[in-house]
């Protein structure tokens, strides 16, 4: 049983001649390479190859994956998209922020062309967003609002309110009875975060 060693994701572990791919690696041409951020363990079998697998360590950070979804604040809006910071994967908070892109085309499943982005989002508003591709080198991830499951779950009218969702596009402030559009969520109870 070795010593732990640190490894980062996609690490080049070891040559697929001398181990055995185990929990939290893949083979790829030959080689073991880590699928997770975590420390390495080489467990040597009795007679057959020694199994290499990676564990996460516990304080090491969830990234998101395509297919998650994810809870994320939006910082600003254009014509084009909005911007946002993730802040959970499912329920796990996040020690950092990722940055994320909801593109005009992927806020919702009909009529993308007559979308505009704010109708959709305002910047403040807390959105539920499913990760469709782990964007550029900025960690930017492109997210996507189109089912109906996603979309703004928490929004504050000018007044500062938090709005009610009156319907799938518009929310309405308590106090002063304004309705705002929204791309509003038809949210599941296991996503809604106190």
């Amino acid at each position: 049983h070795q010593p732990l060693n640190p490894c980062l994701l996609g690490e080049r572990l070891c040559s697929a001649e001398e181990a055995t791919a185990g929990t939290g690696t893949y083979t790829r041409h030959g080689f073991i390479f880590s699928s997770l951020a975590g420390c390495m363990e080489k467990k040597s079998e009795d007679g057959g190859l020694p199994v290499v697998s990676v564990v996460r360590d516990a304080e090491s950070q969830l990234l998101p994956d395509v297919g998650a979804v994810v809870t994320c604040k939006v910082c600003s809006i254009n014509s084009r998209f909005a911007k946002v910071h993730i802040l959970y994967i499912g329920s796990v908070p996040l020690k950092s922020t990722f940055r994320g892109t909801i593109r005009r085309e992927d806020i919702r499943a009909t009529e993308k062309d007559k979308v505009e982005v704010y109708k959709s989002f305002r910047p403040g508003d807390i959105v539920l967003a499913k990760v469709i591709s782990l964007g550029d080198a900025q960690s930017n991830y492109l997210l996507s609002t189109a089912e109906n499951e996603l979309g703004v779950v928490v929004a504050r009218s000018e007044a500062g309110v938090q709005m009610v969702p009156i319907s799938w596009c518009e929310m309405q402030c308590p106090r002063t009875h304004t309705k705002d559009f929204r791309k509003v969520a038809r949210v599941q109870p296991q996503f809604l975060q106190t």
